[in-house]
């Protein structure tokens, strides 16, 4: 596990990325700046503005190339990644994973779409959802997407609307039943879940699939839940997936894949210590070999989806500093407190008010200046959770500083908001001391692009 940098001189360790605080090529410079794929992060902030996603490439492609390759070598039969596109879908991230060899789980039409302007085909995409509309069910079986039905009614509509001539290709999304420990609403596993077919609601699902041959079952999906490091669940998932896959054959199904999620956690403070991904993969194919063998069953394809594993540690946030706050020591707050603003937030990155979630965080100036300030880093948005990191020690922190929070690749931009009508940042890919913009930054002309405004409301 490597937490600090490494000098200009020396070869960045190659790890599993999601034990790494920092993007694989993180390392000081000569300027004493942090530097992200060869690229000055300070820099960066200048050419770019703040707040920027700054997403490491070779981080992306090792974690990809970290899931296919073990996966590959130590599974029996076929297998296939899937990239979990919710943790950050666009065009160009897309595009990375297919040219890795993964396909793609899209959770959403707009998802969907993305990926197909990516270059996806069907045959690359699973559309996963506990709600999906119509529209985007037609979409799916207009590209020959493979649709994870959620519930039975899902079933329902998708019957409804494939034909013979145009069979709908899914996998029954299946609720293990399975609790693990991570925030309540990142688990997806437990018995009390909007999502997938409960275990008592299968033979309903056989019946109905056996009476409509324009529905192809072709495998079953089950996801635990996120930010797991546990490996328990996971040999648990497929004790349970086992068995239902023999009750499937003997109801006829064309049993072929078995999906069986993602959920592998990543390092976001020094004291977390999740699994690599080549354990996690290990532990999945071992599982999946035994349980299926004791019960006699020919090895399906296995298929898992990480999203956060890969993504989130490839990337980071730079934010700039601006002025400070003190707050006197008090019976209430013994040790008083220091804000230090930012010029971003929970607009671009919700998840510490959402999940309470934790982070790291660095000055790209000084990384490795010894932390001495105790400090509240605060959002700029009108709002009094708005606060990013709590408590954090930080070198005397200067305005017009850039500050690097760690491992934000996962579900920051994906669940971005224009809150106080904020533009949302610009993202760039950094490689081999290459920038290139891969999102734009919003301008206020964006803002308004969906506004109407009626002619007798104007003076």
């Amino acid at each position: 596990m490597v937490s600090t940098l490494s000098s200009s001189t020396q070869a960045t360790p190659v790890v599993s990325p999601n034990q790494s605080l920092y993007p694989l090529t993180s390392r000081t410079n000569s300027q004493g700046h942090l530097e992200i794929g060869g690229c000055d992060v300070v820099e960066l902030v200048q050419e770019f503005g703040s707040p920027l996603y700054i997403l490491d490439e070779w981080t992306l492609r090792r974690a990809c190339q970290l899931y296919r390759d073990t996966l590959a070598q130590c599974y029996g039969g076929t297998s296939q990644v899937l990239y979990a596109t919710k943790a950050w879908n666009c065009l160009a991230i897309c595009a990375l994973a297919l040219q890795e060899g993964l396909g793609l789980d899209v959770a959403s039409g707009g998802e969907l779409y993305t990926a197909l302007q990516a270059g996806a085909k069907g045959e690359d995409l699973y559309l996963h959802g506990n709600a999906k509309s119509v529209e985007e069910l037609k979409m799916a079986l207009e590209v020959g997407c493979t649709v994870v039905v959620d519930s039975l009614f899902e079933l329902e509509q998708l019957a409804a609307l494939a034909t013979p001539e145009q069979p709908a290709r899914l996998l029954l999304r299946i609720n293990p039943g399975i609790d693990v420990h991570t925030h309540e609403y990142i688990r997806t596993g437990q018995t009390d879940s909007k999502f997938g077919i409960g275990q008592f609601q299968l033979p309903q699902a056989f019946e109905f699939l056996s009476q409509h041959l324009q529905l192809r079952c072709v495998g079953f999906h089950a996801h635990i839940g996120s930010q797991i490091f546990d490996l328990q669940g996971h040999r648990d998932l497929v004790g349970v997936l086992a068995q239902i896959w023999r009750q499937g054959l003997h109801k006829g199904l064309p049993l072929q894949e078995l999906n069986v999620g993602g959920g592998l956690g990543i390092r976001y403070v020094e004291s977390d210590d999740p699994p690599s991904i080549p354990a996690w993969v290990e532990t999945v194919a071992t599982a999946v070999q035994q349980g299926f063998g004791l019960a006699g069953i020919p090895l399906p394809k296995l298929l898992c989806e990480p999203g956060r594993s890969l993504i989130g540690p490839a990337a980071v946030t730079a934010y700039t500093l601006g002025g400070q706050k003190g707050i006197p020591a008090s019976d209430d707050l013994p040790e008083g407190r220091t804000y230090i603003t930012i010029d971003g937030g929970m607009s671009d990155n919700p998840r510490p008010m959402t999940y309470q979630a934790r982070y790291t965080a660095r000055l790209a100036n000084r990384p490795e200046a010894e932390p001495t300030q105790l400090v509240t880093v605060a959002g700029k948005h009108c709002e009094s959770g708005d606060v990013l990191l709590r408590d954090i020690r930080l070198p005397d922190p200067v305005a017009g500083e850039v500050l690097v929070v760690l491992a934000t690749g996962a579900y920051n931009y994906s669940m971005a908001s224009n809150y106080n009508r904020y533009p949302r940042p610009a993202a760039v890919l950094v490689n081999e001391g290459q920038a290139q913009l891969i999102l734009r930054r919003e301008t206020y002309a964006d803002l308004i692009r969906q506004d109407l405004l009626p002619e007798r409301l104007l003076r």
